[in-house]
């Protein structure tokens, strides 16, 4: 079981700090979403959780250890972390880039070995591109990059998954596949994320970022209320509780007054 627990976190960029005094505690075998406009931090406050980027106070902890003492090497066993902008490697087919997340775990004469490639497989089966395993990573489509650094980020085999908006440029059914691919994995995620309907019907505890603070944390139904989405992003919102085999939805209904005049003006 993974705990992940940031303490008192300032994240900053250069000298200007961008999210500040950022607790949380994310529970083992659960999915937390982290919202917020356009540039209000998230994708800094995940490298910072992540240990890509230090903090510039406070520390992250993963079951109790804090991710600034250890190495690159034993931090990869701990996390896997799928950034937005990570890019595959052109010139490599689609198993072999997949491949590179189970570095951390071999040593060199296991590349290639039995169980590694049963692995590949069933990581390249959980995101649909069994089809394409042999193919260039220069010949996929944007979508299919995009879920071939997932399938990678599967394949680092830790408990532990950090996705920078895993769902952007995946059509609808591919991102359904995703989130359901993502809860039936029983791994501890935390992902950024941009479709507010998607993070209050797929997961388990959301954080609210604004003006660079944690505006709230907390279930779907009490983070993303009217008040805080009004906040948060300036529009009208309601909840739509789940039918019998469904997940809960948010509909965005407008724009608030203020900024309705706003864009007017």
């Amino acid at each position: 079981m993974t705990h992940l627990v940031a303490e008192s976190l300032t994240c900053s960029i250069g000298q200007r700090e961008i999210v500040t005094d950022i607790n949380l505690h994310v529970e083992p075998h659960t999915m937390t979403a982290i919202v917020g406009v356009n540039g209000v931090g998230k994708s800094t406050l995940m490298r910072v959780l992540a240990g890509i980027n230090p903090a510039t106070s406070g520390r992250v902890l993963i079951d109790d250890v804090d991710i600034a003492t250890v190495s690159p090497r034993a931090r990869a066993r701990m996390l896997a972390f799928v950034a937005q902008e990570e890019a595959a490697p052109e010139d490599l087919t689609l198993t072999e880039m997949i491949s590179l997340g189970r570095l951390p775990h071999m040593m060199p004469w296991q590349v290639g070995g039995k169980e590694e490639k049963k692995i590949i497989a069933t990581c390249l089966e959980l995101v649909g591109l069994t089809h394409l395993a042999d193919r260039e990573c220069r010949q996929l489509s944007g979508g299919e990059r995009r879920r071939a650094m997932l399938a990678k980020g599967f394949a680092q085999g830790t408990d532990l998954l950090l996705l920078d908006e895993p769902t952007n440029h995946l059509d609808v059914h591919h991102q359904i596949h995703l989130l359901q691919t993502m809860r039936e994995s029983g791994r501890t995620i935390i992902a950024t994320i941009h479709d507010l309907d998607l993070a209050m019907g797929w997961f388990d505890r959301i954080v609210i970022l604004s003006d660079g603070k944690t505006l709230s944390a907390g279930s779907p139904e009490s983070t993303m209320t009217t008040h805080n989405l009004d906040a948060a992003f300036d529009v009208i919102s309601r909840q739509i509780p789940p039918n019998e085999h469904g997940v809960s939805h948010l509909v965005i209904d407008g724009l608030t007054e203020r900024t309705a005049h706003t864009e007017d003006n």
